[in-house]
């Protein structure tokens, strides 16, 4: 079965300066897939890459479609999510038109599971976004990528900010939504050993390139690879 998501030596620019160099990676239907590396290695400009936020070379696929001069726009209509670093919440509006934001695209969309996953959005609906708390913020972002129903969500930097607590519970929602829902997650994170315990294989990027990859298994038993790429 073709990989969900697929890039082929893909490479990206801001201007002149070039920020991938020919990355190649998958993710599988169903998959937890974790992107790491130092800050500026590339993970960001990937996850932008593949929702058409940035310039690039290269093909990325996505359900077997070559995504070719994509759109923000058409990339979320073929299934893709894409929650960015800092949440990109609206905090000026409130809680509930946040969601509904998620949901222009949706011909129905589904609150009633939306908050089955995330109960406390009921009693926050008139809330001004921009008042909830950090952890409060992001889980508002992940419920309403959700609410567009994707069959890809890639998620930035989704501990940054957060209380080691509050990280664990938000990624205890995202892989409920994996397992429960199907849903397949690329996430760039960080904090490289919740990413690892939480994903079925792993990315390093380096300088913009793959310096590594291999099953999450793999990458947390290899002194050598946690000593040189993931600092922990």
């Amino acid at each position: 079965m073709a990989p969900l998501l697929e890039l082929n030596d893909v490479s990206a620019r801001y201007g002149q300066v070039e920020a991938l160099h020919s990355v190649s990676l998958t993710v599988d239907e169903g998959e937890v897939v974790a992107l790491l590396g130092a800050n500026g290695a590339g993970k960001t400009t990937t996850l932008r890459a593949v929702s058409g936020t940035v310039r690039r070379s290269g093909p990325v696929i996505v359900a077997g479609k070559r995504l070719t001069r994509a759109t923000p726009e058409s990339v979320a209509r073929c299934g893709v999510a894409h929650v960015p670093e800092g949440r990109g919440i609206f905090a000026e509006l409130t809680v509930w038109d946040n969601l509904r934001m998620g949901a222009y695209m949706v011909r129905r969309p589904d609150f009633k599971i939306v908050l089955e996953y995330f109960p406390w959005l009921e009693s926050r609906r008139s809330q001004q976004a921009g008042t909830l708390s950090g952890g409060e913020q992001q889980m508002l972002a992940l419920a309403r990528a959700f609410l567009a129903r994707p069959r890809l969500l890639m998620l930035d930097e989704p501990s940054l900010g957060l209380a080691p607590l509050v990280t664990r519970e938000v990624f205890r929602v995202v892989l409920d939504l994996n397992q429960k829902e199907g849903l397949a997650v690329l996430v760039v994170e960080q904090n490289a050993a919740i990413a690892l315990a939480s994903a079925q294989r792993a990315y390093v990027l380096e300088t913009g390139s793959v310096a590594v990859s291999g099953s999450a298994d793999e990458l947390k038993s290899n002194d050598a690879v946690r000593t040189a790429y993931l600092g922990y």
